[in-house]
């Protein structure tokens, strides 16, 4: 039966624009039941010279530099946004207009204005839409919103989460340009919050429900650095750290720490749930493990279990090899693909949403403006997960 076709235009070609090519190239071989499937059809970046190096290496059928010819084009069905966050609400906005699908990286935008405005376009235009919070694909995260909503763990106390990294901790760091525009304000419109708490806030609710209101402290280490574009040195104006507390809409507490000064830690992802009868916790470093206690164990045997998520019956896994065996981080992206062309043919949607980036984006903002006024703030979160 011959498949039908989603011509696709990736408009970035860092580390994500990588992700989301294997993940597009992979989904024919591992989920060929899929009634649709995506054709590279082209790739957008500034760069001539390294972004025909990417098409050819990829193999995308052609390359722009302006990503206003990806909209223009008749060939294109599905953009695929991977710029920096300072571009996604214009991208998406001319997307939306022209009746393409969107796939947007994380997090949705910069403000929750930008936000806002996107949810709007795309729910005018009715166009296909998902946000690239890849790590809900992660087979033992899976395995444990499963277990939540089973109720193994009964009623939920607890959620905490943390994303340590090191890599800004040197001054000589520039903030600016294609590498280190995560640095830049005005590109990213925050530091750790947007950037990594985004992904651990997306996790917790989608396991746990929506997040109430916060409490906040945020932290910039180095106050100045040279900006890469300028060659002047000038205010850093994003979070080197953040740490937050919560209350969920179920009850339950939640702390959230992040930063960018953690000595010794490249990506360290962590999250626990503690409930009346049983916890759970995950750790990036160790991804296809998921750690479980059960308080109702016979006492004599009763501790923390290690889970091995390669059995044919837990998340995604039929798809890949044989019990015990490994896959790794670039398989969230896999997943996380094949679900939205899934979903094409289901007609459900593929979450996350724009819709539910948005709701995200609400946590992220009062974050930031508990921490700027030293006081709680209520998020006004509507979640539906």
């Amino acid at each position: 039966m011959a498949k039908k076709e989603i011509r696709v235009a990736l408009i970035g070609s860092g580390l994500m624009g990588r992700t989301h090519s294997n993940g597009y190239k992979r989904i024919g071989d591992f989920f060929p039941e899929l009634e649709y499937r995506p054709v590279l059809q082209a790739v957008c970046s500034r760069n001539e010279e390294k972004v025909k190096a990417f098409a050819e290496q990829w193999g995308y059928a052609s390359y722009e530099t302006d990503w206003r010819r990806i909209i223009e084009r008749d060939d294109i069905d599905a953009v695929d946004i991977c710029t920096p966050n300072d571009t996604h609400a214009e991208i998406a906005l001319a997307a939306a207009a022209a009746g393409k699908m969107i796939l947007c990286e994380k997090p949705l935008a910069r403000t929750l204005e930008e936000a806002k405005s996107m949810v709007d376009a795309i729910e005018k235009a009715g166009v296909k839409n998902t946000v690239w919070y890849n790590y809900r694909r992660v087979p033992a995260v899976t395995l444990a919103k499963q277990i939540v909503d089973s109720g193994k763990l009964g009623r939920i106390f607890h959620y905490r989460a943390n994303f340590l990294q090191d890599w800004t901790i040197s001054p000589d760091v520039p903030q600016g340009g294609a590498a280190t525009w995560r640095l830049d304000v005005d590109a990213a419109g925050s530091g750790v919050t947007g950037d990594l708490l985004a992904h651990c806030i997306d996790t917790a609710m989608w396991i746990n429900g929506g997040i109430k209101d916060v409490s906040a402290v945020t932290e910039t280490f180095i106050k100045e650095r040279v900006h890469s574009g300028s060659g002047e040195v000038k205010k850093v104006g994003i979070d080197d750290a953040c740490i937050f507390h919560c209350h969920f809409d179920n009850g339950s507490l939640g702390l959230f720490e992040s930063t960018r000064y953690a000595r010794g830690h490249k990506a360290l992802y962590t999250f626990e749930i503690n409930g009346e009868h049983a916890s759970i916790r995950w750790d990036l470093h160790d991804l296809n493990r998921l750690e479980y206690f059960d308080h109702s164990d016979e006492s004599i045997v009763r501790g923390w279990r290690s889970i091995l998520v390669t059995d044919s019956d837990q998340p995604y896994m039929k798809r890949w090899w044989i019990p015990g065996t490994s896959i790794g981080y670039e398989h969230s992206f896999i997943h996380q693909a094949a679900d939205f062309f899934e979903s094409l043919q289901t007609g459900e949607p593929c979450s996350p949403t724009f819709k539910d980036a948005y709701e995200t984006q609400k946590v992220c903002e009062a974050v930031l403006d508990s921490a700027a006024s030293k006081s709680w703030k209520d998020t006004g979160v509507e979640w539906e997960g």
